[in-house]
């Protein structure tokens, strides 16, 4: 099987074994991936990583997996015999980072876990993704992304005051740990290229931890003035300035509509047309917040959508249109930045999705492949990797160690030779 081109990136060389499945730590070497590391999806034969199934699907294909599994290779290992997990600690010994989301005794009884892990690579960094943290008292617990979130504080936070709390529309709690998860990587790479002495690092994450970390004020609020902030719509509990909301237009579209400083407020104040001289003062601004809010409704509900648009851009108050996925792809902002790609699929021919985000500009890595068919680069990569003979691999396939050759990764090179 031909081996595919990968484009260079910011991140090329780096070798990455992934033991998770679903959303967040796939995301984190996802978003690593984009920038060129070199990432291997183990996957159980025969029925691969349950994301390959989950959301809308084409003639049968589904979508989702051709994001979430773009940019990686997929190797299928039956980790529940010792053959399959020691093929997998043989990966990880020529790897720079290991990527696990199983449950912590599940690791530890395939001899995936930190230690064992660690005494076959001693510069490994490995990235271990739970419910509950790996060295809590519910270290094996099941946990979900939801969950995270709920546990975070975000969806007390989120929703009206007489509705109950709203978990938001994506796998909120997961991305943001993926996000957190591969920063933590490159952190602790960094200390490794830095550090003569570098005896490892291992990073513990819980999918509530990420969130929880980022509503910067809740805690400190707590402490200090004893509040517990509730649900607020779409204005904050604890906001920068005094607008913050969102706004329905005479066209019976939503457009939002924020201030993070004094100045900004009262840009608003004069364009609604209030002239107490009180609201030029942040603190009454903050005081009377429902009047500036009313009086905000009623002038946006007046005017068009693009007409109030203009007259808020003209006094230099921030606001946009709040975008569905059809204003996204026909938006020429998404198009400036290349935000918006368009990548060859062997099932589903071209497909749209997200660019390479964040843009390096000397590095900036490239998609270079959609989500790859179950068990499509066993060969490549046992061969590449582990410097198996054909033969060798061949054995495996036999024994069932690994799975067969998919169908799809020949329509993949049929493409890539006709391209």
């Amino acid at each position: 099987m031909t081996e595919p081109v990968v484009p260079h990136g910011a991140l090329e060389g780096l070798r990455i074994v992934e033991f998770a499945h679903v959303v967040a730590g796939p995301l984190a070497g996802g978003l690593m991936a984009d920038l060129g590391a070199d990432v291997i999806h183990v996957e159980p034969p025969g029925s691969g990583d349950t994301a390959r199934g989950m959301g809308p699907a084409r003639d049968g294909v589904h979508l989702w997996w051709k994001v979430s599994g773009r940019n990686k290779r997929s190797v299928t290992i039956d980790l529940r015999r010792p053959e399959g997990q020691e093929l997998a600690r043989e990966l990880v010994a020529g790897a720079d980072v290991a990527i696990a989301s199983l449950r912590a005794d599940t690791l530890e009884r395939w001899g995936l876990d930190w230690e064992a892990l660690h005494a076959v690579n001693r510069t490994l960094v490995m990235l271990q993704i739970s419910g509950y943290g790996a060295r809590s008292s519910m270290r094996s617990a099941p946990g979900l992304g939801k969950v995270g979130e709920a546990r975070s504080g975000v969806v007390n936070l989120t929703g009206f005051p007489d509705t109950p709390p709203v978990h938001t529309g994506f796998s909120h709690g997961d991305a943001v740990t993926g996000l957190m998860g591969a920063f933590a990587v490159m952190s602790a790479m960094y200390r490794r290229a830095n550090d003569p002495e570098f005896d490892g690092e291992w990073i513990d994450l819980a999918l509530f931890e990420s969130l929880f970390r980022v509503i910067e004020w809740q805690v400190i609020v707590h402490d200090q003035l004893g509040m517990v902030p509730e649900r607020m719509g779409n204005r904050l509990a604890i906001a920068p300035a005094a607008v913050v909301n969102t706004y329905q237009s005479s066209e019976g579209e939503w457009i939002t509509i924020t201030s993070a400083t004094r100045r900004s407020v009262v840009n608003v104040i004069e364009l609604v047309g209030l002239t107490e001289e009180r609201l030029q003062e942040l603190e009454s601004q903050r005081a009377q917040s429902d009047l500036l809010d009313e009086a905000l409704r009623r002038w946006v509900s007046e005017r068009a959508t693009e007409q109030a648009l203009d007259e808020l851009a003209a006094a230099e108050v921030v606001a946009s249109r709040i975008f569905s996925v059809r204003d996204i792809v026909n938006d020429p902002i998404y198009r400036e930045l290349g935000d918006l790609i368009s990548v060859e699929d062997p099932e589903l021919g071209p497909v749209q999705m997200q660019g390479v985000i964040p843009r390096l500009l000397n590095h900036a890595g490239a998609v270079w492949r959609t989500g790859a068919a179950l068990g499509e680069d066993n060969e490549s990569v046992l061969g590449r990797w582990l410097g198996m003979q054909p033969k060798a691999v061949e054995e495996l396939r036999r024994d069932g160690v690994i799975g067969p050759v998919p169908a799809a990764a020949e329509r993949r090179e049929s493409v890539g030779r006709a391209q």
